[in-house]
């Protein structure tokens, strides 16, 4: 199994691909930004993009998909609840100070405890709203499971909630019903900085064991 973790974009997103070794077959999380950075890595390891899953619409996790789409046909995927951001990318990028093109068309509306195959890898979708709406995780359990967070859960720290249709009683909650929940080992890839781990943050991160 291919995992490769780097950061693209203005904000330094964290954009994780993950490829089956033996059909090639690949799913793009979050390509916010650098699409030529992202397409390199694609064309260099001959994968052959499916999906591109969005863990949430904010513009620093969706700037490159329109043009990953245009290079690879793959299909952007979102949670429904998420398309007033998704649709409104270029007010995103005026108030933060980036220039966006109009997103393209969504292909495929995500549901909570879904799974999207490529190849022989499962990952399995996880509603987790508090940073925005239709925030998601995205669950891959193979010899060592994996959670691709987003900006729901960090080092130490949770998504911030001040933003458009953020909460954060529902960002707690999803954390502790939903994430809490995994192994302790499960490795936690998140939107932004630094990895962790379950163990990790149940123990010391200051938001959920006070």
């Amino acid at each position: 199994m291919l995992i490769s973790t780097f950061p693209v974009g203005p904000l330094q997103c964290n954009c994780s691909i993950i490829a089956c070794p033996e059909t090639k077959e690949a799913i793009i999380i979050d390509p916010g930004g650098d699409a030529e950075k992202i397409m390199d890595f694609v064309k260099e390891h001959g994968l052959t993009v499916k999906y591109l899953l969005h863990t949430h619409a904010h513009f620093d996790h969706i700037l490159a998909s329109g043009d990953i789409k245009d290079s690879t046909g793959a299909k952007i995927c979102l949670h429904k609840k998420d398309k007033f951001l998704y649709d409104n990318l270029q007010g995103q990028g005026m108030l933060f100070g980036f220039k966006a093109k109009k997103p393209s068309e969504i292909d495929h509306y995500l549901s909570d405890n879904e799974e999207i195959e490529v190849g022989k890898l499962k990952t399995t979708v996880l509603h987790t709203p508090g940073h925005t709406p239709g925030s998601l995780c995205f669950a891959l359990a193979e010899k060592e499971s994996t959670l691709f967070a987003g900006d729901t859960l960090f080092s130490g720290s949770i998504g911030r909630t001040d933003l458009w249709g953020g909460s954060f009683d529902d960002i707690i909650k999803s954390i502790k019903t939903r994430l809490l929940v995994l192994d302790d080992s499960t490795q936690v890839i998140s939107g932004h900085g630094e990895s962790t781990n379950i163990w990790q943050e149940k123990k010391y991160n200051p938001f959920l064991n006070g």
